[in-house]
């Protein structure tokens, strides 16, 4: 069994008790556990599994407890739905998902959510114990001057645009990538030394090779790590091991999938397509079934669709 394509996938779950299955081996290795006190002596029922601790005795399925909980949606459309959006390089819009699958456009938006949960890393490693890690910062929104005049930042009054609405300037984010290894990301309300510096610090350990552009939010860094910078300014991006092209690599990508699938995301889901990408990212040595495996792994978590959609 190996899923190297979505219709190898679909042709191995042709039912729901085929998903069922599988999804019960991969989360309890074939052997029901109750999620709420975690007793592993249970018993089959017509729809699922009952807890045999008395003071627990809940009813339950494989999905209770994880990001396909309350779900109406057959397990075979989600599985398709995690294979496209993990080995899609750039992602999949819920529009796109919705005439693939044959569900609503607001069904695929959520359950693109969903599975950005999933991505989410659950247990973040420091980075740069091994290797040398560069650390840049990316601003995500259009540009002003392919904006119309109405949309455009008011020259009278900076915080509304030109038609009176409110301005929002550019979504601020930081990465560190570890050469040959992992990225972490983060959306930040301003790149400012105090931000970029503690987030360095929480990902990467002291004294390790942090590489980054001569910008002046990183001047206070070399005080605990081997910190080294190339001048972009002066045309100079590469002085040997010295540069942050990897990290701008990764930066082309993300900006390719916002503004050529997404494009546009707001201040409130910006964090979960980060996840998202980072978590494609890091995973891109896998095969689309080890990912696909490794992300039902990571499947239990609950996120309600009014937790999604609150102010």
């Amino acid at each position: 069994m190996d899923f190297k394509s979505l219709i190898q996938l679909l042709d191995y779950f042709k039912d729901e008790a085929t998903c069922i299955e599988y999804y019960e081996n991969i989360r309890w290795n074939g052997s029901a556990v109750c999620p709420s006190c975690g007793c592993e002596k249970t018993y089959k029922t017509n729809r699922g599994h009952k807890c045999a601790n008395k003071e627990c005795y809940k009813k339950f399925t494989v999905k209770t407890g994880t990001i396909f909980e309350n779900s109406k949606i057959p397990f075979r459309t989600w599985f398709a739905a995690i294979f496209l959006c993990t080995t899609s390089k750039k992602g999949i819009s819920s529009v796109q998902l919705a005439v693939q699958l044959n569900i609503t456009q607001k069904t695929a938006w959520y359950v693109l959510h969903r599975i950005r949960e999933m991505l989410k890393d659950k247990a973040p490693k420091m980075l740069g114990e091994n290797d040398m890690v560069e650390a840049d910062e990316a601003y995500i929104g259009g540009k002003e001057g392919n904006k119309h005049h109405a949309k455009r930042r008011s020259n009278e009054n900076p915080h509304l645009k030109n038609d009176g609405t409110p301005y929002q300037a550019k979504k601020a984010v930081v990465g560190i990538i570890e050469r040959n290894g992992k990225v972490v990301l983060k959306h930040i309300p301003n790149a400012t030394k105090s931000n970029m510096v503690a987030f360095i610090e929480k990902h990467v350990p002291s004294g390790s090779k942090v590489y980054t552009d001569e910008a002046k939010v990183y001047n206070k860094i070399g005080k605990r790590y081997g910190h080294k910078t190339v001048t972009h300014s002066i045309g100079v991006y590469v002085a040997g091991d010295v540069h942050t092209n990897t990290i701008e690599n990764f930066w082309s990508v993300l900006k390719r999938g916002i503004y050529g699938i997404y494009h546009q995301v707001s201040d409130k889901h910006l964090e979960r397509y980060l996840d998202e990408f980072a978590g494609r990212f890091n995973t891109r040595d896998l095969s689309n079934q080890g990912k696909f495996e490794r992300f039902l792994n990571d499947s239990e978590s609950v996120l309600g669709y009014s937790n999604l959609t609150a102010v």
